[in-house]
Parts: structure tokens; sequence; C-alpha cells
């Protein structure tokens, strides 16, 4: 899952950077209105998380404008500001959260999980495919109940392809929702993660679950 913060306080903007980063997300994060905007309007991402004042444009600014050109990216709004009137603001501005300064970071990433969820129209942190089991919580893996280790990137591309069980999901989407807008990775990057999810996913198992659609991508399903 790819994440947008825009925060102009240094120590935060990269505090918020590194965790999301460690907690398994992609994330890019600016520092300045205007190029927090062309982020926004460039990138495709899960969820925003949008700092009100800025340097350039604000951020209401900034969610007016997405929400003005058809942006449905869910958004949390972070502020110093306690009163109601600036919540009500936010919300109606289009906001989906809001979180007030100082916060807790697990705090930050349970709303941020929330997010994501009701992006893919799902309740559960739990995803299940046939006899795989993803825990997006604690991020762990299980097939057919044992255990299943991935790396980081493993995990962050099949817990994407889980959210869109059943449809074919192509290399550029992947590597849009997976990888930071910088990324230097290789261009077969994707190709490669793939053919070792199947080595830990499918291996040994009756029913793949995995599989390629030629020219198009990847699926994640169970077929009769």
């Amino acid at each position: 899952m790819k994440l947008l913060v825009v925060e102009d306080y240094e120590p935060l903007a990269r505090s918020l950077g590194e965790g999301l980063r460690e907690s398994g997300y992609a994330v890019d994060v600016s520092r300045d209105g205007e190029e927090g905007l062309w982020y926004a309007e460039t990138n495709r991402y899960d969820a925003l998380i949008l700092d009100i004042m800025l340097p350039g444009i604000d951020g209401l600014t900034i969610l007016r404008r997405l929400r003005e050109k058809g942006c449905n990216t869910p958004v949390l709004l972070l502020t110093a500001r306690t009163a109601i009137k600036d919540r009500v603001e936010g919300i109606d501005a289009g906001a989906d959260d809001y979180l007030t300064k100082p916060f807790a970071f697990e705090e930050l990433l349970s709303r941020v999980r929330a997010l994501v969820r009701r992006v893919y129209q799902q309740r559960s942190p739990d995803l299940e495919v046939s006899d795989l089991k993803i825990d997006t919580v604690r991020r762990t893996v299980e097939r057919a109940g044992k255990p299943v280790a991935l790396t980081p990137r493993e995990f962050a591309i099949l817990e994407y392809l889980a959210r869109r069980t059943g449809e074919v999901v192509s290399r550029t989407e992947i590597w849009e929702h997976v990888y930071d807008f910088r990324s230097e990775a290789a261009s077969n990057v994707v190709d490669v993660h793939i053919s070792s999810l199947r080595k830990k996913i499918d291996e040994g198992n009756a029913i793949p679950l995995i599989h390629t659609r030629r020219g198009e991508g990847y699926v994640l399903e169970e077929r009769a």
C-alpha cells in the first residue's frame, strides 16, 4: 500500500516516513504544500496524510482542490488545532479522518489501516483467499494453517493482490502501489517478487492461487 505524507516539520516528516516504511508501506514525503499537491495529482496513493499548516499551499486548500478534481483518495488530516470548529472545517472540506498533534504513532497507524480498508470496501483486517490467511495488523501470512515467511516487499505485493482478489492487476498497478516515487528498483523487480511469492505460497499446495494473465498482469484467486 502506498501513502503520501505532507508535513512541513522536518523531524515529524522524517519520523512518519521511516515509521510507515518500517510498517510495510511505500511512502512519499513532501514538506511543501505546492509539491505535496503535485505528488497527489501525479501519483496514485491508497491514503494521504496531510498537515493543515503548510508553506506554499495550506492543507485544506490542497484537500479542496483534490476533491474538486474528483480525487477520492482518503485523507487523514494532521493539525495542532483542537477546536471543534477546526475539525468540522476539515471534515467539510472532504477529509475522511482527523488527528490532533501530539499523537501516538500507533494510533495514526491504526487510522491509516482503517482508511485503506475503506478504499477496498473491506471491514476486517484479515484477508482470506481459499486457505491463505493474511493478517494486515500483525503482518503475518498462513497457508493451510502453516506460517509463510515473507519479506516486507513480498508481503506488500501479496496484500495488494489480496485486496483485489479475482481482479487482474497489472505490473504497473503493483509498481504504483508498492514502490516509492523515487524508487530506482530494476524494471523486472515485480516479476522477481511474484516468482518468489509463488514458491512460498503455491509450491507444495494442490491448488495454486497466484496466476498470470499473459500480457495483462496477475490474479490472486482460487480457481475451480
